[in-house]
């Protein structure tokens, strides 16, 4: 059960009761999903990157101070069609497979050249999505899988296509006040054209008496070319604020002539996507209302953002918040190759992140003298540096360095001015690392870690009385580099860090990377996550049968 990169992890598909020990406050009722790759190997194949193995989602179901965890693998026609052939037969990000192996270089080389863009996977293992009142497991192409969230049973396959032309998107969509998607894809050479498209999926179709999906009144707010047609940029994540949306254009772009030749080369995506450190990072600021892009030219030096943090609109300009790289070293350091030797105390430094404060005017003055700063802001050092032509500079505020998976008080605070930011704490050396809280007010940290033990990205949740920013608790899943300690659900007090209860699962429990908590609402609905005697003994309850969030 120890922490081991590439090995592949059993399912837990009936749900298995923890061991609570501290209290789980009262108000705490709902259900912790996990999304991350489980499976490595296949047969006598394994695949090359971390980011490739097969979905395994996990989940966590709390109320009244019991916990009950269960997992299972996405049935995707991923892992349908490897499981069948016991290989891999489906290519992934880093790992080109190919279905037949028996046939030779040409009639390769004719089946994959009839699509100029190769049909993706559908092994959506990065994160979850909720649109209306279903969920989806999600990745960073265009299919997505609704789920059972209550089961973990695998449902119906979707492919974004046919709603909105997009080939590649975010596994990170924002929701906004009324509960609507919005997300950020790409459309590679569709029509004589490479464009970024923001969409937006409603939270209810218009008309729910004939059961349709929200996806199928998709929207697109904006559609940007991309600079260059053949090698859009990488997009992990965006902002958004009350009126805008922001997203980069970095220099870690998609070969779009190295990837439709990558079948016959026997090369991975992965190869195709390509750090340009002398080209500059381009930042978009569209206007949701109007779909417009602001005309204001910004630009930053070369970096890659995986994940925006925030952003927040103040006095006529836009502050956001990135995790910023020097270059694509990260990516590179998930090759499982690399994870071994660095397991083994061989590996080179872990890529280090840098989270850096961005200010952008919303609007220039026209007599602004060139090289003028146009942020008057006294709440950060941001610069944006006007240029000839219209152009501008925007020169970050350094906050911090060693902080990742970013999450911040969503409900309350996203798209507005905030204060906290709680993350992963990440060290200079693959070993197991902290949970850290980040004060952007007074730059101060606190800090939370045990030997052996593994953080999740955590989860953040407000107190139902909660009066300040960070009045809630933390989840966390925690699991063992030593084989002898089991792996736990984590909850903290947000504020300063206290344990509050941990509930141990005898489980073969994976590292994951993002999830979500879905608050308990409907009881009779969610009592299918819990054993039959759990179920009898809720409905037995007359407390238990009266739904609803504390």
């Amino acid at each position: 059960m120890g922490v081991a990169f590439g090995k592949n992890k059993k399912e837990q598909v009936e749900p298995v009761r923890a061991k609570v020990t501290g209290k789980i406050p009262t108000w705490l009722r709902g259900t912790l999903l996990r999304n991350g790759p489980g499976m490595h190997t296949v047969g006598e194949t394994s695949y090359n990157h971390w980011f490739d193995g097969l979905a395994l989602l996990h989940s966590f179901t709390i109320r009244d101070g019991e916990v009950y965890y269960r997992s299972r693998y996405l049935r995707s026609d991923s892992y349908n069609a490897n499981m069948e052939a016991n290989r891999i037969v489906v290519s992934e990000f880093g790992t080109m497979a190919y279905p037949d192996p028996s046939k030779n270089i040409f009639s390769k080389a004719f089946t994959y050249l009839s699509q100029t863009i190769p049909d993706f996977t559908d092994n959506c293992l990065i994160n979850f999505m909720k649109c209306g009142e279903d969920f989806y497991a999600v990745t960073e192409t265009n299919y997505i899988r609704k789920i059972n969230p209550q089961t973990l049973e695998t449902l119906e396959k979707v492919d974004y296509r046919k709603y909105v032309t997009v080939h590649l998107a975010t596994a990170h969509p924002h929701y906004d006040s009324a509960g609507n998607v919005l997300n950020l894809g790409i459309s590679i050479v569709d029509k004589g054209k490479t464009k970024y498209v923001i969409f937006k999926i409603p939270a209810t179709a218009p008309d729910r008496t004939k059961r349709m999906s929200p996806l199928e009144h998709t929207e697109v707010i904006c559609s940007i070319p991309s600079r260059s047609l053949f090698s859009p940029s990488y997009c992990h994540s965006f902002s958004v604020t009350e009126n805008y949306i922001i997203f980069l254009e970095q220099p870690f772009k998609l070969d779009i002539l190295k990837m439709a030749t990558a079948y016959i080369r026997g090369m991975s995506w992965a190869s195709c996507l390509v750090f340009h450190g002398e080209d500059k990072t381009y930042i978009n600021i569209v206007n949701q209302r109007t779909g417009k892009p602001v005309s204001i030219k910004f630009y930053t030096d070369p970096m890659v953002v995986f994940h925006h943090v925030n952003a927040y609109e103040e006095d006529g300009c836009l502050l956001f918040d990135v995790i910023a790289y020097e270059d694509n070293s990260l990516y590179q350091w998930f090759y499982l190759s690399n994870l071994k030797e660095g397991l083994e105390g061989n590996a080179k430094i872990i890529p280090f992140p840098t989270l850096k404060r961005f200010a952008v005017p919303l609007y220039m003055d026209k007599n602004a003298e060139v090289g003028s700063n146009l942020i008057k802001l006294s709440t950060t050092t941001a610069r944006a540096l006007k240029e000839k032509d219209d152009q501008v500079y925007c020169e970050p505020e350094l906050l911090c360095e060693g902080l990742e998976l970013p999450q911040i008080n969503y409900a309350a605070h996203n798209g507005k001015p905030y204060r906290y930011i709680f993350g992963f704490d990440v060290q200079r050396t693959l070993n197991p690392n902290k949970i850290i809280k980040y004060d952007i007010l007074t730059k101060s940290s606190l800090r939370w870690g045990e030997d052996h033990y593994w953080p999740s990205e955590p989860v953040f949740l407000a107190t139902p009385d909660a009066k300040e920013e960070d009045d809630g608790i933390l989840l966390m899943t925690m699991v063992s580099s030593d084989p002898q300690k089991l792996p736990f659900l984590l909850i903290l007090d947000a504020k300063n860090f206290a344990e509050l209860a941990r509930a141990y699962v005898d489980v073969d429990m994976h590292l994951d990377l993002h999830g979500l908590f879905i608050p308990d609402t409907d009881w009779d609905t969610r009592k299918q996550a819990l054993p039959k005697e759990v179920q009898d003994r809720a409905s037995d309850c007359p407390v238990a049968s009266q739904t609803g969030q504390a």
